[in-house]
Parts: C-alpha cells; sequence; structure tokens
C-alpha cells in the first residue's frame, strides 16, 4: 500500500513533519487528505490550488503555526 510522503523543506522543525506524518502517513489519495482535513478542529480546508501544468497541481493546506502542507496532485 502506497502512503502520502511527508517531507520537510526550510526551517520547519522536525516536531511538526513528526505531527504531519502522524495524521497524514497512512492516507493514500487526495480525497484521504481532505477528508483529514475535514476531520481536524478547526477544519483544515484547501487555500490554494497552484496549477503546474495540464496534468499537475499543487493543492495547499494549512497546517499549525503558520505551516502550510503542499500535496502534489496528478
Amino acid at each position: 500500500m502506497r502512503t502520502v510522503p511527508v517531507s520537510r523543506v526550510g526551517s520547519v522543525p522536525e516536531s511538526t513533519v513528526d505531527r504531519a506524518q502522524a495524521g497524514l502517513g497512512e492516507r493514500r489519495t487526495l480525497a484521504d487528505v481532505l477528508q483529514w482535513g475535514r476531520e481536524q478542529s478547526p477544519t483544515r480546508d484547501v487555500v490554494e490550488i497552484v496549477t503546474q501544468d495540464e496534468y499537475t497541481h499543487d493543492v495547499v493546506i494549512p497546517f499549525e503555526a503558520g505551516h502550510f502542507l503542499v500535496f502534489d496532485a496528478t
């Protein structure tokens, strides 16, 4: 079973990455990630979709303390 990889970019604290991995590590699809966002309190809704090309989009969701999760959707 393939899971959503969580990786760190820039100066994001390792503890923040660990919490993202704990919450999202077993999610397999963007639909799973969106469901996770709806289950959070407060909910975490998509704030932006960035078109990379005709097939690839980055889906941006707020996480915590000014950090965002970005999912590459193809």
